[in-house]
């Protein structure tokens, strides 16, 4: 018999070495030994609060508790397979040290609430970081934004030149985006902090435990109320994988467009060398390696959401083996997600702007169209017979291999007898960002204020 496993009294053999290996978690879950020492020490201290703990008791399990965090921190600690999990290996070392109190510790809690509790601590720390990370891009991205506000470059609608847009206004698309990601962040760390411990295997626990002070104690917000549920819940860590899945998205939208930007074809921008890569035979090749990354690790996180919502899908109440499985998933979503954000940050600082093939790009797809269209209808002509009257205008330059800015007054009055020499001032990329001095719009005075307004805000909440 292996008296190692706290339950080995129920059994007449000892788990197989197969077993062992196949239902053992501490080669993943050891990550979470700060958490479960911070929730034990709670744990305690609520516990001589309630009467059920001495004093000498919990002292002992705080100074135990003390020397193995500086054991782990400074890799002292062999963790066991024999031991399963990251809550028995830390209890038998805590046992090892102080005897009897540490068999007292685990007094009206089970590894079910505990796990959970510990999860949802390390997560609530993780989504806090994460959210700084976001911060910090969003910040890269608005001053890429303020220093190219006055940059023309074609705006797109189905990969095709649509009208011309700053380029400063097209990186703040992407930091009004990634700050939904932060408030997604912000509303599911809310729900991630609250407080299952006290819920125990499944019922709750005979004994007099203040689950309110414990949850003082771990800075939860708020306590779930209801035992089943708080020790079978995974809902936090699917909401936050699907957070973190919808920022993959936006990271991944724009690295296809820094891929293609990068490309002679586009030339819009160039990376900095230190986050792309050469070929092996083709010497004059400068990959994109990280945005390309980025765009496949998306799908990465993206499986991760799907397989912990696979996970829950038919799970009867309460704990069930299967919720073991949560863990790599979730530790590796978080992993990429930082790893994602840090090196982001960094290589958005190394993009530099070429605002003469920008501008070249805006010149061969008829992008001031639409504001020749408005031109008319400024002065008096129905939209849709102006929309008519420009199409043809952009067919005839079409035909002769010509922007609109470039065809003579006489051939633009043909098409519309309300066209007058001030027509050119609306047909230059220029004039068109100019016109759209309005919230929301891409003129560069829009740009600078936005800008200006997203950079007061981040740099207050980066420094607090």
């Amino acid at each position: 018999m292996n008296d190692s496993k706290t339950w080995s009294g129920r059994f007449n053999e000892p788990v197989s070495e197969l077993v062992k290996k196949y239902t053992g978690s501490i080669d993943f879950d050891k990550r979470l030994a700060k958490w479960d020492i911070q929730g034990s020490l709670a744990h305690a201290e609520m516990l001589e609060q309630a009467g059920v703990l001495s004093a000498a008791d919990v002292a002992a399990i705080q100074q135990g508790m003390a020397e193995i965090l500086s054991d782990i921190e400074n890799g002292r600690i062999e963790w066991s397979l024999d031991l399963e999990d990251v809550h028995m290996n830390i209890e038998k070392r805590l046992t090892d040290k102080i005897g009897d109190a540490g068999k007292r510790l685990h007094t009206g809690r089970s590894r079910n609430d505990q796990v959970a509790t510990d999860i949802r601590l390390w997560l609530r720390d993780e989504i806090s970081q994460i959210r700084l990370l976001i911060q910090s891009l969003q910040l890269a991205l608005v001053e890429l934004a303020e220093a190219n506000a006055d940059v023309v470059m074609p705006g797109f609608t189905h990969l095709q030149v649509a009208q011309p847009v700053s380029f400063g206004h097209h990186m703040l698309a992407y930091v009004e985006m990634l700050g939904r990601d932060d408030e997604r962040m912000a509303d599911c760390r809310k729900r991630v902090n609250r407080m299952p411990l006290g819920a125990a295997a499944l019922a709750g626990t005979t004994y007099p435990i203040r689950r309110e002070v414990t949850a003082e104690l771990l800075g939860f917000e708020q306590i779930c109320q209801n035992s089943l549920d708080a020790v079978s819940d995974r809902d936090f860590a699917i909401e936050f994988t699907a957070a973190a899945s919808l920022l993959m998205v936006h990271l991944s939208r724009l690295s296809e467009e820094l891929i293609l930007w990068m490309s002679p074809r586009f030339g819009f921008i160039d990376i900095a060398d230190r986050f792309c890569t050469g070929s092996s035979i083709m010497p004059q090749k400068k990959n994109p390696d990280v945005p390309e990354l980025v765009r496949g690790k998306s799908g990465r996180v993206i499986g991760h959401l799907t397989g912990l919502i696979m996970l829950m899908k038919s799970q009867p109440l309460a704990y069930n083996k299967d919720n073991q499985e949560d863990k790599e998933p979730l530790f590796d979503t978080v992993d990429t997600l930082i790893d994602t954000l840090r090196i982001y940050t960094d290589m958005m600082r190394g993009v530099s702007v070429k605002p003469e093939n920008m501008r070249a790009a805006v010149m061969q797809g008829f992008a001031t169209a639409t504001d020749l269209a408005d031109y008319l209808v400024k002065k008096g002509m129905p939209f849709r017979d102006s929309h008519e009257v420009v199409a043809k205008a952009v067919r005839h330059a079409d035909d002769q291999g010509v922007d609109l800015s470039d065809l003579p007054l006489a051939v633009l009055q043909s098409f519309s007898d309300l066209v007058d020499e001030d027509v050119y001032l609306v047909l230059t990329p220029e004039g068109s960002l100019n016109a759209r001095n309005h919230l929301g719009g891409t003129a560069p005075e829009q740009v600078l204020q936005q800008a200006a307004r997203w950079k007061k805000q981040l740099l207050e909440s980066l420094q607090n």
